[in-house]
């Protein structure tokens, strides 16, 4: 696909949390994804895939379909070599190429997830040999779901076994290796369509939900676009790169501050305390946080945590981890859920107030 072919990201009108949750996961894929909800129509899809415009390089071997970091995993494509049956060699040559934005087809079968036995090299040569898989070409890069909550739940299982341990493990006709498979996932739903299991739901570390803009002048402006876009899509783009090279000097420059920024011990309570008035379970939540509040303010460069970035960091991070009763919806943000609590507490005051309990 032609880079002007792709909707310039820089180029989506409003949607600024599933900008920015896109935009934090890039610079720090120690995040663990986003999950995008949202009524279908709502830019969902486009904006993923432009993400492939902004996205910087990482070094890789030339020819390489797993993606290995010719850094730090060097014994680990050697490895992967003479587990596929091939024989030692000198180390190719390293070249730089964007981060992979890798789709997952909702009927994606589990062998074109995690790789497949070359069945025609088997009967022609003899050889065992395994033709990698989506979770290969995601090592490293972006594994993209749309409508993730329709997927086989054999596909889920692998993709919670792969985000939590790192690793895809492929066994198949006497053939056993394992390969990287660290990634972020991003994933699409349209809630209507049913909610996701809650074991998958959690491996999100940030949520948004959207819905349709309300500004008239908006919703021109994303029908003039639009239609500018379909009728030349190269000159479109060019319109945009000034802009779309901007954001992506940010996320570089994001990137490499992001290791120097610092949360006080005040701010940590802060996370700590929120998440506890908030009902959510277990630690991943306090975690991730505090990893998008450094995030935050590595995007506005800064490396000092703010408070600002710790209550911003708290919609990106909590909505979907708050404890809820059957059927209740995930939160639009947790200023929402802390209004709701706070008018909770109003009702029932009122009604001791006035001698009425249950």
């Amino acid at each position: 696909m032609k880079q002007g072919s792709l909707y310039p990201f820089a180029a989506l009108v409003g949607q600024e949390s599933m900008r920015l949750a896109l935009i934090l996961n890039v610079i720090n894929p120690g995040l663990s994804g986003v999950l995008i909800r949202g009524e279908k129509g709502t830019a969902k899809s486009t904006a993923v895939r432009a993400l492939a415009g902004i996205l910087p390089e990482l070094a890789v071997f030339a020819g390489d379909p797993f993606q290995l970091d010719p850094e730090s995993e060097v014994e680990t494509w050697r490895e992967l070599r003479r587990a596929a049956g091939l024989p030692d060699e000198a180390l190719p040559p390293v070249q730089l190429r964007k981060v992979r934005v890798v789709e997952l087809p909702v009927g994606a079968t589990e062998d074109r997830v995690v790789g497949t036995l070359d069945l025609e090299r088997a009967l022609k040569a003899g050889e065992k040999r395994l033709e990698p898989g989506l979770l290969a070409q995601a090592h490293r890069g972006i594994l993209y779901v749309d409508e993730v909550n329709l997927l086989d739940d054999h596909v889920v299982d692998v993709l919670l076994d792969s985000a939590a341990m790192g690793v895809n493990s492929i066994e198949r006709e006497g053939v056993s290796f394992s390969h990287p498979a660290r990634f972020t996932l991003v994933g699409t739903m349209n809630p209507e369509e049913g909610e996701l299991r809650p074991q998958l739901l959690d491996r999100f570390g940030l949520c948004v939900t959207i819905g349709g803009l309300d500004s008239v002048e908006d919703r021109v402006s994303i029908m003039e676009r639009r239609a500018a876009f379909d009728a030349d899509p190269e000159a479109f783009a060019a319109q945009w790169r000034e802009e779309s090279e901007k954001i992506a000097a940010d996320i570089v420059r994001a990137r490499e501050l992001y290791p120097q920024t610092q949360a006080s011990r005040d701010l940590l309570f802060r996370i700590a305390e929120t998440c506890l008035n908030l009902g959510v379970d277990g630690h991943r939540g306090d975690i991730v946080m505090l990893k998008c509040a450094r995030t935050l303010a590595a995007l506005e460069g800064r490396i000092e945590v703010l408070t600002r970035d710790v209550d911003r960091a708290a919609d990106l991070v909590l909505p979907h981890r708050l404890r809820r009763q059957p059927l209740m919806e995930i939160a639009q943000n947790v200023q929402a859920v802390r209004e709701r609590t706070a008018a909770s507490g109003d009702k029932s005051g009122a009604a001791v107030r006035h001698g009425r309990t249950n």
